[in-house]
């Protein structure tokens, strides 16, 4: 549509010109620029974020996961900070990706540490932790990794030298990282930091290595000692038992022995009492009961033996046969001088 220059001229009073543009569609324009603007605040926290609202770039407010709407910028901003999100801070050591593999770099300014009996020791360490606060988190500190790798460090340093370095390299490694956990928490509490420490764990502790060969002879020298304690407390544990149950055995024998002797003296004992008793009733019948009662007893020891009159006997030449021995004979001579002395010892009574 042809247009004319008369279009965008107005004339004014007193034959005076003004200027002005005729242009009808820049309302609508501007229109459509606000109603974005207004929608821009439209913000949507994931459920693993939470959305922290700052109003002219001072704290304002928190809001929860979900959709949720903010004045348009630069009245309001959003941040949505990561809260479940563990993060890790390395110390002592720096991963590097190189062509698909990880490797690991010393840092020996913050690794090596002095111990409490005044020894140097490496220690790398990580500090996992979490935001707890998010407004502290944002506001109170400015570089969140740096405060935490500065305040690890500071901590373990602290923990390590109150140590001796045999503990450092072996007992106390659990009880030095919870120790060191719970005096990091509190400094970074001070700092109102808004962290939480989830963990501090000790990847690798050892001693530099210009003297790393002589702590091992001395860790060999200890693991050897361990050695032989345990194998004597092994077989003091394998010998007190056995000498324990032999002892009782001894004991319980000899009570029985005792018992048993006990039990025959007082039988025998009962057993003379009671012929006493019948001997004094009857003398001459119990002495000749006892003497009939020894010649049984004689007799049926003696099956091999041949009684003969005194006249007999000295008609007969005695002689000792071929195939008994020495020995045979003691053993008979001890035989004869028992069956004298309980004849003798019954005749008495």
């Amino acid at each position: 549509m042809p247009w004319k220059s008369n279009d965008f001229l107005e004339k004014g009073g007193e034959g005076e010109q003004k200027f002005k543009i005729k242009f009808p569609g820049i309302k609508i324009i501007i229109g459509i620029l606000i109603f974005f603007w207004i929608l821009s605040g439209i913000y949507i926290v994931n459920p693993d974020e939470v959305g922290v609202v700052k109003r002219f770039g001072a704290f304002n407010r928190i809001t929860l996961p979900g959709p949720h709407y903010h004045l348009p910028y630069p009245i309001e901003t959003v941040i949505t900070p990561k809260v479940t999100e563990v993060k890790r801070v390395e110390i002592g050591f720096r991963p590097y990706v190189l062509e698909d593999r990880t490797i690991y770099k010393k840092v020996p300014k913050e690794s090596l540490m002095l111990t409490g009996d005044e020894n140097f020791v490496d220690v790398q360490f990580i500090v996992q932790y979490q935001i707890k606060n998010p407004k502290d988190y944002l506001f109170n500190i400015k570089d969140p990794r740096k405060t935490v790798k500065d305040a690890a460090e500071a901590a373990m340093r602290e923990i390590v030298g109150k140590n001796r370095i045999d503990a450092v390299l072996t007992a106390k490694k659990l009880q030095i990282q919870n120790s060191a956990k719970k005096l990091l928490q509190n400094i970074l509490d001070k700092y109102q930091s808004g962290i939480k420490v989830i963990a501090v764990k000790l990847l690798d502790v050892h001693p530099p290595k210009e003297v790393l060969d002589a702590f091992k002879d001395v860790a060999s020298a200890r693991e050897d000692k361990n050695k032989l304690i345990n194998q004597a407390l092994a077989y003091k544990n394998e010998i007190l038992p056995k000498a324990r149950g032999i002892a009782a055995a001894i004991i319980n024998q000899a009570e029985a022995y005792k018992e048993v002797k006990i039990k025959e003296a007082q039988g025998e004992t009962l057993r003379f009492l009671k012929i006493l008793k019948e001997y004094q009733k009857a003398k001459n019948i119990t002495e000749k009961r006892l003497y009939l009662e020894l010649m049984e007893e004689l007799f049926e020891s003696s099956k091999n033996k041949i009684i003969l009159s005194e006249e007999v006997g000295k008609r007969l030449i005695p002689y000792l046969p071929l195939n008994i021995t020495a020995k045979s004979l003691k053993k008979l001579e001890k035989v004869e001088k028992k069956k004298t002395k309980k004849v003798s010892s019954k005749k008495g009574k």
